[in-house]
């Protein structure tokens, strides 16, 4: 019996996400409740113009459309609390690594000569979550690395220490 070459060099698909030597930090789970008061926020918005609407025209079908919108909400409330739980990130010797997503997952890795500066943010209800996001800037205009919901003596920390990592591990652009 002959076996194909390409299937007999070939080893089992690793996956890309499953990295065993790294040690994942999670954001603060304050975050989960910010986004959940955010999401109250629009629910009030959207719902009562559509409720009102429908009770004004009384239409039967037009009641449609706020249950749909109360669904979305539901749904998007019971995703919050996960999505939070799967946003992590570490930091390796030569880079920076953050993991985002349930369904649709993304590792982002920054490598520390590559960062240009780091930015810390804290909006008025993320203050009063207390908590903060740090965005690195590199030369690629497409890099989504934002870590939210980090306290900010931890945000503080790690802008500090990307920095310095940044400064020392300098790539020339």
């Amino acid at each position: 019996m002959t076996t194909n070459p390409e299937t007999r060099d070939a080893a089992p698909a690793a996956d890309p996400f499953d990295l065993h030597d790294v040690e994942w930090t999670a954001v603060s789970p304050r975050l989960a409740t910010a986004r959940l008061v955010v999401l109250a926020i629009w629910a009030v918005v959207m719902l009562a113009p559509t409720v009102a609407l429908a009770a004004a025209v009384d239409v039967p079908w037009l009641w449609a459309a706020p249950a749909v919108l109360a669904l979305l909400l539901g749904l998007s409330a019971l995703l919050v609390r996960r999505q939070v739980r799967a946003l992590r990130y570490a930091e390796r010797a030569d880079d920076l690594l953050i993991r985002r997503g349930i369904m649709l997952r993304s590792l982002v890795v920054v490598p520390y000569g590559r960062m240009q500066f780091v930015d810390v943010s804290s909006g008025p209800l993320a203050r009063r979550f207390g908590i903060a996001t740090v965005e690195l800037h590199t030369a690629a205009p497409g890099t989504n690395a934002t870590i939210p919901g980090l306290p900010p003596a931890e945000a503080a920390r790690l802008r500090d220490r990307l920095a310095s990592r940044g400064e020392a591990r300098l790539a020339g652009l």
